[in-house]
């Protein structure tokens, strides 16, 4: 490294020396380390404060995957049976026909709705949403 840029360094490094020198409490100490980790500090608690408060921030959870399932009905067997089952083999649910299908979110239920046909496509239209009280609910129990 050649002198004039040793010298350029320290006189930058004196420069940002004089600067932290300079700032009080209130703007700053002489670990700028620590005044980072304290400025997101309060910036996690505010956030979290305006959470518990009603104010949720969407933003970060709306490109979150999740599986969405719709289920017409379920079955135990025991697997001699299940062993047993071919091409054309009828398995009994346990739901009637014109029941509504359930719709399930990464395995939680949160609408029921009933099977439609658009442009040869299955589809399901919801007929029934869960409220998050009961879906709360039903973890509990």
């Amino acid at each position: 490294m050649s002198d004039e840029q040793t010298s350029a360094d320290e006189a930058l490094a004196d420069e940002w020396a004089a600067a932290l020198e300079q700032q009080g409490p209130e703007t700053g100490g002489a670990d700028p380390a620590a005044d980072a980790e304290a400025a997101h500090f309060q910036q996690l608690q505010a956030e979290a404060s305006s959470a518990v408060h009603g104010d949720i921030k969407m933003d970060a959870i709306l490109d979150v995957p999740v599986t969405i399932a719709m289920e017409i009905g379920r079955s135990r067997i025991n697997i001699r049976n299940l062993l047993q089952l071919n091409q054309g083999s009828v398995v009994e649910l346990d739901r009637l026909a014109g029941e509504p299908m359930d719709v399930l979110v990464n395995g939680t239920l949160i609408a029921q709705g009933e099977v439609v046909v658009v442009n040869e496509k299955f589809g399901i239209r919801l007929t029934d949403i869960v409220s998050p009280a009961d879906r709360v609910k039903k973890l509990g129990g």
